[in-house]
């Protein structure tokens, strides 16, 4: 009997270490945490310099509105792109382009990456970056897991595709039921600060109906707090984050 104890003890601790080995880079979805040991993860860039970006469209009922108030304030941003957003709406993708933002993945469909094996995980990903690539004839450079939650494999999938995982050190809850302008304003700019990297939402496919209109509705009032800090706001790309 103590053998057999033995060997399911031993069959249990190998089970735990592989849950581990696949999903203990989620523990970075805990931002203190996250932005303390793992700041360019977090997307901490140059001081002087906030990071805008937008996850899960592009919407045709939402995003031309958000590309229209960014071009109001001549701010740049970088879109996390859902695959199956795009497929339905290439145009969005291209005009996202033509406007001087930056496109990057969000993966295909947004699900949690614990959920997904190693092959389904890589195709998730190889799936929407190629059709960004295909759509917009640009590379994405950066990558977003639905959720903030990351996975071994998913780092891995990312760096066979040359894609960066960058998160987020501040967030405006715009995706909660009950959100308003307000709330979203108040909670991004709680604990901004110069080199932080925000996460709105540009989308309501996988938000609380009609939660965009807050996020819209807090953009201007947001910018110009961004600006009175003497601070610069623009996409990833110019966040310094290679360095």
């Amino acid at each position: 009997m103590l053998g057999v104890a033995r060997i399911c003890l031993e069959a249990t601790a190998v089970s735990a270490t592989a849950v581990a080995a696949h999903a203990g880079p989620a523990l970075t979805s805990v931002a203190p945490l996250r932005r303390l040991l793992l700041p360019r993860l977090s997307g901490v860039g140059d001081r002087g310099h906030v990071a805008l970006s937008f996850d899960d469209g592009p919407d045709p009922h939402s995003t031309p509105a958000f590309v229209e108030a960014l071009a109001e304030y001549g701010v740049k941003a970088t879109f996390f792109l859902l695959g199956r957003m795009l497929e339905a709406a290439p145009e969005l993708g291209r005009e996202l382009l033509q406007a001087g933002h930056e496109v990057a993945v969000h993966g295909w469909e947004h699900r949690p990456m614990p959920l997904r094996g190693p092959r389904a995980t890589f195709a998730d990903l190889a799936r929407a970056t190629d059709l960004i690539a295909s759509v917009t004839g640009e590379a994405p450079r950066w990558y977003r897991p639905p959720y903030g939650v990351l996975t071994a494999p998913a780092m891995r999938a990312a760096r066979r595709l040359g894609l960066t995982p960058v998160l987020w050190t501040n967030w405006g809850r715009d995706w909660a039921g009950g959100s308003t302008p307000e709330s979203v304003l108040a909670t991004v700019t709680r604990d901004l600060s110069g080199g932080a990297t925000v996460l709105l939402h540009d989308s309501d496919c996988t938000s609380a109906p009609g939660s965009w209109r807050n996020t819209l509705g807090a953009l201007p009032a947001l910018l110009e707090e961004i600006d009175r800090r003497g601070l610069t706001v623009g996409p990833l790309r110019d966040h310094g984050l290679d360095r």
